[in-house]
């Protein structure tokens, strides 16, 4: 592993949801999403929700055709995901928690409570040929439940740093988490309210191997254009990194 060089995957959630908004057919979250690659993503994130209040069914089968990177799916452990996921085959799938009455996803998996499902799950995937990763709170129990039930890759939940960034435990949970996941053999991601205001401090942990960023992406886009936005928060991430490890 590189470690000077972190993975950025952009979650085009966002902008389905203006999409939505009208339920019409522009702004299309595909034709983002390539241009999200051409401004050098290194792979594409898209949350197919059980409501389907952003992302549609028809968005992963055109995401699956066009993107030339990698797709990285999210979802939630239900049958008809799953099934989904084995007919189409992403690059990776992220499982995640969901409850409808969220705005948002609010924290990471309960990986104690629920680990024969995921355990399953993580399973069919395997046999598909697809890449695992479960999100997951900056715990030390919840990265090695996730390593002991066969999950590829963790993606930490950055959502406490982002309400907080300048208290220090919330930092330190994710450096601390990402070490010991490096250490025990799992691949470390990071998600969730990250920005260029925020960024850089996560991007500066080198076992993060890959962060997933979304809504501050598309927000920013709204005043610079998406190309633009992707080019910042990258610039950010590769700037803290060097800073860091050199």
């Amino acid at each position: 592993m590189d470690l000077r060089y972190q993975r950025l995957y952009v979650n085009i959630d966002h902008v389905a949801t203006v999409r939505q908004a009208r339920r019409g057919q522009e702004p299309d979250p595909v034709a983002a999403a390539l241009l999200c690659e051409r401004a050098g993503a290194d792979g594409i994130t898209a949350h197919l929700r059980e409501d389907r209040r952003h992302i549609q069914d028809d968005d992963i089968h055109r995401l699956m055709a066009q993107v030339t990177t990698l797709l990285n799916l999210e979802c939630a452990t239900t049958d008809d995901m799953l099934s989904l996921a084995e007919t189409l085959r992403p690059a990776q799938v992220t499982l995640v928690p969901e409850r409808r009455e969220e705005i948002t996803t609010e924290g990471g998996l309960d990986v104690v409570r629920h680990e024969v499902v995921l355990r399953d799950a993580i399973a069919r995937l395997r046999a598909a040929g697809i890449r695992s990763s479960l999100f997951i709170d900056p715990e030390r129990e919840a990265v090695d439940v996730s390593r002991r039930i066969g999950a590829d890759a963790v993606e930490l939940h950055t959502g406490q740093y982002a309400h907080a960034p300048r208290d220090p435990a919330t930092l330190r949970a994710l450096r601390d988490a990402a070490a010991h996941g490096a250490a025990i053999g799992i691949a470390v991601h990071a998600g969730h309210g990250l920005s260029v205001a925020n960024v850089g401090p996560v991007a500066a942990i080198p076992e993060i191997e890959e962060l997933n960023i979304g809504h501050a992406i598309v927000g920013r886009a709204i005043f610079v254009g998406l190309e633009v936005a992707v080019h910042e928060i990258r610039a950010m991430m590769d700037d803290a990194r060097a800073a860091d490890l050199f």
